[in-house]
């Protein structure tokens, strides 16, 4: 689905039916060198239970057009015009890593249109080693394969989405490639990992959140650890899920993230 936000093309994944604005809906925001693929399983069950699906493609990835927008309050507002354009009134806001600032950030800056709040793989402040983002800089296919690798939390993670035979670190490694390779305007890992590491407006955005909030942890996180999370999810009262599994808990762990997110939704 595509539609026009603040002058640009913007693509959303509606889970494999039509989008109805008038049903429940849910949207999906990803990560650093991700795209709405990454939601795929969660993305299709909500639209095949009841709700309508938004996933999207954050600017400057896939099929939305550039260029990727400066700053997490940037790309809240972004995702608060995306609501506007699909004619949504209000819905839940569900981030995976990065995207998780960016659902926090839209709660906080229109609690009365975010009816609840999931973080999947969020730690604040989520800040990134120097070491990393000098890598990111001199050789930014280097620090995918870093990435790629503390992702999960084996190095032979075992095939599970999405099915027998998928190799979790090749699709994963492809994926953040291609995004990186598609954006012509900028270094995307260095910039959205610059991204993550200089926002600072989490405690006024927990602040004025309103909506319930669940946090959706990797036990064996080592991207965004849970210790890492403990002080936000005090602030916002937020539930606690863990999940057997690294940061890119969708893929590795798809069944309890699934429960974990249902809950939730519920």
């Amino acid at each position: 689905m595509k539609l026009q936000v603040q002058g640009r093309t913007a693509y959303a994944y509606t889970g494999g039916k039509p989008f109805d604005a008038a049903r429940p809906c849910v949207v999906f925001v990803h990560g650093a060198l991700h795209d709405h693929s990454c939601w795929n399983l969660l993305a299709r069950w909500c639209a095949h239970h009841g709700r309508s699906v938004l996933a999207v493609d954050l600017p400057g990835h896939r099929h939305s057009e550039g260029p990727p927008l400066p700053d997490v309050e940037s790309l809240a507002g972004w995702l608060l015009a995306l609501l506007d354009a699909a004619g949504v009134k209000d819905a839940a806001l569900v981030g995976h890593s990065m995207g998780s600032l960016i659902a926090l950030e839209a709660a906080g800056r229109a609690p009365e249109r975010v009816s609840r709040l999931a973080m999947l793989g969020t730690a604040y402040p989520m800040k990134v080693s120097d070491a990393l983002l000098a890598t990111a800089l001199a050789d930014p296919l280097a620090a995918i394969d870093l990435v790629n690798a503390w992702s999960y939390s084996s190095h032979a993670a075992k095939p599970s989405f999405p099915g027998p035979g998928m190799s979790l670190h090749g699709s994963n490694r492809a994926l953040m490639r291609r995004m990186q390779a598609g954006c012509s305007t900028t270094n995307l890992f260095h910039h959205e990992f610059s991204v993550c590491d200089q926002y600072r407006g989490g405690e006024a955005a927990a602040a004025r959140v309103t909506c319930p909030v669940h946090f959706i942890l990797g036990s064996a996180d080592q991207m965004t650890m849970p210790k890492a999370a403990r002080e936000m999810a005090a602030v916002l009262k937020a539930k606690v899920h863990s999940v057997d599994g690294g940061h890119n808990m969708m893929a590795e762990s798809p069944d309890a993230t699934l429960a974990a997110l249902r809950a939730a939704l519920a």
